[in-house]
């Protein structure tokens, strides 16, 4: 399927517009919501350390992506100038930050606390697009985002503790949502050149190759795991890999970073009720009273998006 919104994309990624969007748009946006969400489950899964874990998962996505995105990536980079492939390679770096601090941070704390701070991207998007690019924030944007972030307080104040351990595991959870919103940032940008194959191929590559080094200066091993670790490296690659951040990636060629964060503010809601289901770490108060608003936050970032 041609990627019709992003190599020939001249203007700012803030999107098409609302009468050029389809209803597959938003449906791939979803999916990708739903593909992510079991991202945490399946890592918790693994019986392998972080650094390894986040090598893995995108040494795979790279081989997996490779028949499709050689060629891609082969016509489309030539156009790329220095600042560019400047960018493309930033994005690789906090990609593999993004995944090297949130991956560490589930050894400290539980899912819905990773995932919920994690997810708080679209503060980080707004202020780096704010003061760091000067672009005016629609006010229902702004809504959108206080209404999405306060289900996620309402979710935390519910589950995150105050011990030591638990709190290393929230900062490095908030780490990995300021790397993973520069990212973002960065992908927005170079999208504007590139396909998505084109862009997420060499990305995803580099942040690999980041992330076996830093597994490696860590002594954490990169082989040696049983058959059912590899099967769940290969189910991060297609699902949560694949599936959910090629999806996001997609999408920023057609809809504004505000809007594709906040929908990731959905993940935690998923990956809460997963959580629940399949290790038993049951949902605090907190989940079902946020989860509403944060749901609310994503209906209102549409809203803004259809209207803009």
């Amino acid at each position: 399927m041609r990627d019709e919104g992003a190599a020939q994309q001249s203007a700012p990624t803030a999107a098409l517009s609302s009468a050029t969007r389809r209803p597959y748009h938003w449906l791939l946006l979803i999916v990708g919501i739903l593909a992510t969400s079991t991202g945490s489950i399946i890592i918790r899964s693994a019986e392998a350390p972080a650094l390894a874990v986040g090598a893995w998962r995108l040494l795979l996505s790279t081989i997996l992506l490779a028949p499709f995105a050689l060629g891609p990536f082969s016509r489309e980079a030539c156009v790329l100038g220095r600042r560019e492939r400047l960018l493309l390679a930033g994005a690789g770096v906090c990609l593999s930050l993004h995944f090297a601090f949130w991956i560490s941070s589930l050894s400290y704390t539980s899912v819905a606390s990773s995932v919920i701070l994690v997810s708080t991207n679209p503060l980080w998007v707004a202020l780096m697009l704010r003061f760091v690019l000067g672009e005016r924030i629609p006010r229902r944007s702004v809504v959108a985002i206080v209404v999405a972030l306060a289900g996620t307080v309402a979710i935390s104040l519910g589950d995150l503790t105050c011990s030591p351990r638990a709190l290393v595991g929230d900062a490095l959870a908030v780490l990995g949502a300021i790397s993973g919103s520069a990212y973002f940032m960065l992908g927005r940008a170079v999208r504007r050149r590139l396909s998505t194959l084109a862009y997420v191929w060499p990305c995803y590559g580099l942040a690999a190759a980041l992330l076996g080094s830093y597994a490696l200066a860590a002594r954490q091993p990169l082989w040696g795991y049983t058959p059912d670790t590899y099967g769940w490296f290969v189910l991060l690659a297609l699902g949560p890999q694949i599936l959910g951040h090629t999806s996001y990636n997609w999408a920023l060629g057609y809809f504004t970073p505000i809007l594709v964060t906040i929908a990731l503010l959905g993940e935690p809601i998923g990956a809460s009720l997963l959580a629940y289901v399949l290790l038993h770490e049951a949902p605090s108060l907190g989940v079902w009273l946020g989860g509403p608003l944060i749901l609310a936050g994503i209906l209102l970032a549409a809203w803004q998006e259809r209207s803009g």
